[in-house]
């Protein structure tokens, strides 16, 4: 069974370290893949993940649904997505007056 191009996104397996690569459920696990993208990856990849995902379902992940970005990841995410505004991302209403954990 010959997998299509749409099946598995074109992204490098050192984005998954701590997951079988292979075994990656890629729509059920597309939270995942998609902060994994914006906290690690470059244009490249942002435009991957577009193309698998689609726009809208990458914007709606990152502003409603993807609960820890760190400061930079957010940063880099309203630079590869100018749509989006801070003020309106649940990861930055989630943390904005919170500390870090081991802080």
């Amino acid at each position: 069974m010959k997998i299509s191009t749409k099946s598995i996104p074109n992204l490098h397996p050192k984005f998954f370290w701590e997951f079988r690569f292979d075994e990656i459920n890629w729509l059920e696990a597309y939270q995942m893949v998609i902060g994994r993208i914006v906290e690690r990856g470059s244009q490249d990849e942002i435009d991957e993940i577009i193309r698998f995902y689609g726009h809208e379902k990458v914007i709606k992940a990152i502003r409603d649904e993807i609960y820890f970005l760190p400061d930079y990841a957010i940063e880099d995410a309203l630079k590869f997505f100018p749509e989006l505004k801070k003020e309106e991302m649940y990861c930055y209403l989630n943390r904005k007056d919170k500390p870090y954990h081991w802080i």
